[in-house]
C-alpha cells in the first residue's frame, strides 16, 4: 500500500485560515444582506442565526478537516502495516532460501561422506578380497585357512557380499582335490610320498573348514550368524562328512558331487530345485528334510545307507536311474507331486512303509534285489511299477490305491504280498511272474482286475473282493479263492491250474467263464454262482470237487473232459445244464452215472 505524502505547517495554516474566512465570510454575508430591513427582537433573532449558521459552518469545515486526518492516520497504519507484512515475508523468503541452501549444502556434504565411506568400505572390501585370495593362494594350509576366516569375517560385516562369498566357498570346494591314502605303519614309503599324504591331509582340513563355515551360516537357527537364503553351486565337488543339517538353502546344485564320509541333510529345507544328478554318496540322511522345489537325484549312487524317512518332496522328486547298493529308506516320506524312481536299482531292503504319494508314483523297470517294503503306503496317484524285477520280499500289505495300480510284466521272484491290499481302480498284472507265494488274501479290487497270462506258484486270493476280473491264459502251480467274492463278470479263460485250485466257498456274482482251463485238482465245493458258470472244452486232469455248488444260473460244461469222476454231491443247478460232448477218461460222459436221478437237486430230475 503506498504511503501518503505527509501534512506541511504551512498546509496546516492554509486550511485553518481558509475554514477562518469561510466562517467570516458565511457570517458577514448572513449578517447585513439577510438582516436587512428588521428591526427590534427580528433583527436580534436573525443576526443570531446567522451568528450560529456562521460557526457551524466553521465547526463543520472543522470535522471534515478532522476526518481527513484521521483517515490519513488509519491510511498510515494501515500502510505501516503492510509494508511490515512485505518486509516480514522478503525476511522469510529470505530465510528459507538460506535454509534450503543449508539443506542442499548439507545433503550434498552428506552424499560426499555417503560417497566417501562407500568408497572407503568398497577399498576395504576389495583389500579383504585381495589378502583373502593371497592367502588362499597359499601353498601353506594354516595360511589357506585365514584366508577362510578372513571371508567368513567379510560376509558376516557385510550382508550384500554373502553370496559372493558364498561363492567363492563353493569355488574352493569345486577345486580338485584327492583325499589321504590311509597308509600302513609296516609300509615303507618315501619321504617325497610321506609330505604329500601329509599335505593332502592338511587340505582335508582347510575344506572340512570352509564346509563348516557354510552349514553354520546357513543355519537359520544360528540367529545373527544366518546370512540368509543363498545359493550353493558344488557341482563335482569332493566333499567330506558335509553337514547341512537345518540348513535353509535357495537353490542347490551337487550335481556330480562326490559324497565320502556321511552327508548329513536332516531338516534341512531346499527353496528352489536342489539337484543332485550323478552324485556318489556313501552314507547319506535326509530325515525330515523339506524339498519346496524339485529334488533330483537322477543317476545318482548311493553306496551305503540312504535315510529319507520322513522327507517331504512338496516338488516332482526325480530318481530315474539311481543306484542304492546299501539301504533305502522312505518311511513315512511325502511325494506331494510325481515321484520318479523308473530304472533304479535297489540294492539292499527298499523301505517306503507308510509313504504317501499324492501324485503319479513312476518305478517301472526297477530292480529290487533287497527287501521291497511298501505296506501302509498310500498311492493317490497311479502306480506303474510295470517290468520291475522283485527279487526278495515284496511287500504291499494294507496298501491303499487310489487310481491305477500297473504291475505288466512285472517278477516276483520271492514272496509277493498284497494282504487287505485296496485297488479302487483297474489293477493290472497282465504277464506278471510270481515265482513264490503271491499272496492278495483280503484285497480288494474295486476296478478292473486284469492278470492275463500271468503266472502263479502259489496264488492266495482268499477272502478278496473282486469287481471285474480277468485271468486268462493265467498259470497257477497252485491256487486258493476260498471265499472270495467275484462282483462282476470272471474270466479264466484257457488259465491252467497245475496243482490244488481251491475256490471252496467262493461266489461269483455274475458270469464266470472257465472255458478252455485246465485244472490238475479242483475244488468248487460250496461255490455258489449267481450267474451262468461256463467250464466249456475245460480240461480236469484229476480230482474234481463241486460238492454243495449252487449254480444258479445256467451250467455250461459242454466239451468238457474228465479224468476222474466229478463230485457233485448236493450240488444245485437252477438254471440249463450242458454237459454236451463231454468226456470222462477218453469215454463219452454219462450224467447218469454221477447224479442220481431222484435227486431234485440233480439236473436228471
Amino acid at each position: 500500500m503506498k504511503r501518503l505524502p505527509e501534512l506541511t505547517r504551512a498546509a496546516m495554516w492554509t486550511t485553518a485560515i481558509v475554514i477562518a474566512v469561510l466562517t467570516a465570510g458565511a457570517v458577514t454575508l448572513l449578517w447585513w444582506p439577510a438582516t436587512a430591513g428588521l428591526t427590534g427582537a427580528d433583527l436580534v433573532k436573525a443576526r443570531l442565526d446567522a451568528l450560529k449558521i456562521g460557526l457551524s459552518i466553521g465547526v463543520g469545515s472543522g470535522g471534515v478537516v478532522a476526518l481527513y486526518l484521521a483517515w490519513r492516520r488509519q491510511h498510515s497504519t494501515e500502510a505501516d502495516l503492510d509494508n511490515r507484512e512485505r518486509a516480514l515475508a522478503q525476511q522469510y523468503e529470505v530465510l528459507a532460501h538460506q535454509q534450503a541452501v543449508a539443506a542442499t549444502t548439507q545433503a550434498h556434504q552428506e552424499r560426499v561422506a555417503d560417497d566417501a565411506h562407500a568408497d572407503a568400505t568398497a577399498r576395504r572390501i576389495t583389500e579383504l578380497y585381495l589378502k583373502a585370495a593371497e592367502l588362499l593362494g597359499s601353498d601353506k594350509a594354516p595360511v589357506r585357512l585365514s584366508g577362510l576366516y578372513v571371508l567368513e569375517r567379510l560376509a558376516q560385516d557385510n550382508e550384500t557380499q554373502r553370496q559372493t562369498i558364498v561363492n567363492v566357498l563353493c569355488a574352493y570346494l569345486r577345486m580338485p582335490y584327492e583325499p589321504p591314502i590311509e597308509k600302513d605303519e609296516e609300509d615303507d614309503i618315501g619321504i617325497e610320498q610321506d609330505g604329500n599324504i601329509r599335505e593332502r591331509a592338511q587340505e582335508r582340513e582347510v575344506r572340512l573348514t570352509a564346509q563348516r563355515l557354510l552349514s553354520d551360516h546357513l543355519n537359520p537357527h544360528r540367529g545373527t550368524a544366518y546370512w540368509g537364503e543363498l545359493a550353493l553351486d558344488l557341482t563335482g565337488a569332493q566333499l567330506i562328512d558335509f553337514t547341512m543339517t537345518g540348513a535353509r538353502i535357495r537353490t542347490t546344485s551337487f550335481r556330480d558331487a562326490n559324497f565320502t564320509g556321511i552327508a548329513d541333510f536332516s531338516r534341512a529345507t531346499f527353496i528352489g530345485d536342489a539337484t543332485f544328478d550323478g552324485a556318489t554318496f556313501t552314507e547319506s540322511t535326509f530325515v525330515g528334510t523339506f524339498f519346496k522345489g524339485n529334488g533330483k537325484f537322477n543317476w545318482t549312487v548311493f553306496t551305503d545307507l540312504a535315510d529319507f524317512n520322513e522327507t517331504t518332496f512338496a516338488s516332482v522328486a526325480e530318481f530315474g536311474g539311481a543306484s542304492f547298493t546299501g539301504v533305502a529308506k522312505f518311511s513315512k516320506a511325502t511325494f506331494s507331486r510325481g515321484a520318479e524312481f523308473d530304472g533304479v536299482t535297489f540294492g539292499g531292503e527298499a523301505e517306503f512303509s507308510g509313504a504317501t504319494f499324492s501324485r503319479s508314483a513312476q518305478f517301472s523297470l526297477a530292480t529290487f534285489t533287497g527287501d521291497a517294503l511298501f505296506y501302509r503306503v498310500a498311492f493317490t496317484g497311479d502306480a506303474e511299477f510295470g517290468s520291475v524285477t522283485f527279487a526278495a520280499l515284496a511287500e504291499f500289505n494294507t496298501a491303499f490305491f487310489a487310481q491305477d495300480a500297473l504291475f505288466d510284466k512285472s517278477t516276483f521272484a520271492r514272496n509277493a504280498r498284497f494282504g487287505e491290499a485296496t485297488f479302487t481302480r483297474d489293477a493290472t498284472f497282465c504277464a506278471a511272474s510270481f515265482k513264490r507265494d503271491a499272496d492278495f488274501g483280503g484285497a480288494t479290487f474295486a476296478g478292473d482286475a486284469l492278470f492275463d497270462k500271468t503266472t502263479f506258484a502259489r496264488a492266495v486270493f482268499s477272502g478278496a473282493t473282486f469287481a471285474h476280473t480277468t485271468f486268462g491264459g493265467a498259470s497257477f502251480a497252485r491256487a486258493d479263492f476260498r471265499q472270495a467274492s467275484f462282483k462282476c463278470a470272471t474270466d479264466f479263460g484257457e488259465a491252467a491250474f497245475i496243482g490244488d485250485a481251491n475256490f471252496g466257498g467262493a461266489t461269483f456274482a455274475r458270469a464266470a467263464a472257465f472255458g478252455g482251463a485246465t485244472f490238475t485238482h479242483a475244488l468248487f465245493g460250496g461255490v455258489s454262482f449267481a450267474g451262468d458258470a461256463m467250464f466249456d472244452e475245460t480240461a480236469f486232469v484229476g480230482a474234481v470237487v463241486f460238492a454243495g455248488a449252487a449254480f444258479n444260473g445256467d451250467a455250461m460244461f459242454s466239451k468238457a473232459s474228465f479224468v476222474e469222476s466229478p463230485d457233485f454231491r448236493e450240488t444245485t443247478f437252477k438254471g440249463k445244464v450242458s454237459f454236451h460232448g463231454t468226456t470222462m477218461d477218453g469215454n463219452p460222459f454219462s450224467p447218469a452215472a454221477v447224479f442220481n436221478s431222484s435227486d431234485e437237486t440233480s439236473p436228471l430230475g
